[in-house]
Parts: C-alpha cells; sequence; structure tokens
C-alpha cells in the first residue's frame, strides 16, 4: 500500500474519533463535506489534492528531524508519521486542547518517534538550524502575528532543509472570502492580515532559494528549499 492510499484510508476510517473539525479538514464525514462545499466550494477530490501537494514535501522514507506547527488534532499528520518509523518528530500547538487529541491520536497509532510540546510559532523554544523539515498546516491563517511565524520557522530550519504546508489566501475564491470575513475573522478562527497567492509566491521566493506555490481554490500549498548558506 502506498503513503497516498494508508493516509486516505485513515482518513476514510474516522468514524466515532473524528470530531467535526476533523471531518471538515478531512472532507471525510458528511458534515465535513458540506463545509468544504459551502465555504471552500470543494469536493473530496479537491480536498485532497492540496494537502497532497502540501505534504509532498516530506520524502519518502524521511528519517531527518522534522517539526510540524501547529499540529492541531493531529487528524492530518499522524497517517503520515506512521510511514516514517526513522524520522524524529516534534509537534507544537498553542492550545492545550488541541494537542491533547493529537496525543491521543499518536498514541493509538503506536508512534514512539513523535513528541508533543506547547509552545508559540512566533517564538519557538529550539535553536536556530534545528530541523530538516518544517511543516505547517493550516496555521498562518489563524497566526496572530505572521512576521514572526515567518522568521521563526525560517531561523528553526536547517540550510538547505524544506519548509511545506498549506493555509487560506484571499482573492481566489469569492464565496471563501465572504465566509471568512463574515464569519471566521468574528469567531477568532482565522486572522487578518491575509496573503494572496501572488504575496505569498512574493514573500517565500524572497526567503528561500527554492519555492514551489500552488492554489486550489483558496487553498495555497507550498514547498520550499532553504539556501544552502543564509545571505
Amino acid at each position: 500500500m502506498t503513503r497516498h492510499e494508508e493516509i486516505q484510508n485513515a482518513y476514510r476510517s474516522l468514524g466515532g474519533e473524528a470530531t467535526f473539525y476533523d471531518g471538515m479538514i478531512t472532507c471525510s464525514t458528511l458534515p465535513g463535506r458540506a463545509v468544504c462545499r459551502l465555504v471552500w466550494d470543494m469536493g473530496a477530490e479537491e480536498n485532497a489534492r492540496y494537502l497532497e501537494r502540501a505534504l509532498s514535501g516530506i520524502p519518502e522514507g524521511f528519517a531527518g528531524k522534522l517539526l510540524e506547527v501547529p499540529v492541531g488534532t493531529g487528524v492530518l499528520t499522524m497517517p503520515v508519521y506512521r510511514t516514517l518509523p526513522r524520522a524524529e518528530i516534534t509537534c507544537l500547538d498553542y492550545s492545550a486542547d488541541m494537542m491533547e487529541r493529537a496525543q491521543r491520536r499518536a498514541a493509538g497509532a503506536g508512534l514512539s518517534n513523535v513528541r508533543f510540546q506547547q509552545g508559540d510559532v512566533g517564538a519557538l523554544p529550539f535553536a536556530d538550524n534545528s530541523f530538516d523539515l518544517v511543516l505547517s498546516l493550516n496555521g498562518f491563517h489563524a497566526f496572530p502575528d505572521k512576521e514572526a511565524a515567518y522568521r521563526e520557522t525560517f531561523r528553526v530550519l536547517k540550510p538547505g532543509g524544506v519548509f511545506c504546508g498549506c493555509f487560506y489566501v484571499r482573492g481566489e475564491t469569492r464565496r471563501t472570502d465572504r465566509w471568512v470575513q463574515r464569519f471566521y475573522v468574528p469567531k477568532g478562527y482565522f486572522t487578518p492580515p491575509f496573503e494572496t497567492a501572488d504575496s505569498l509566491k512574493k514573500r517565500l521566493g524572497t526567503l528561500y532559494a527554492e519555492c514551489k506555490v500552488q492554489t486550489v481554490n483558496s487553498m495555497a500549498s507550498f514547498v520550499c528549499r532553504k539556501g544552502s548558506a543564509e545571505s
């Protein structure tokens, strides 16, 4: 079974353990599919496409040091980490409740190479050049200090390392933009200002030696590589 098949099977088998958030973020439950269509104008195929692009920065058989921030409930990544038994994985989140769910999911999957730490992406508790790969799924649109988040994720990444992930960008789907402004921002789920696809390409292109940004509706996925020597 390929990694893609393992991940998709894990999403489909969430069953009773799935929170509303889990079902929405994976587009794998009836309420989750309804939100994906209503808010994001996506079906399961489009949802899987942007996530696969974001996760494509993690090589098959990766055995280095990986930081995931934020980990959320772990629904998107614990299936991936089951395929990386030789990796040293650190999962960080500001929300203790979210991280507790991720810890339970990791324990249920028997993952002994994943550790959890509560912390703030704007002040990461790690030394410079600590990780071979930094992964951030659906986090930057919620971070209150985005400048600090960009700076810190870059700082802890080793020269030659990979930064990959995905998040919401404005200006791609009018329906989604309206939902974000009228519901997600007032509720405190998302925090402006938001990147556009073009501004994200420019920002990441300035920071990283190589960068590929792709959009599926309002979700931008990216895979970047840090230069081998910082200027």
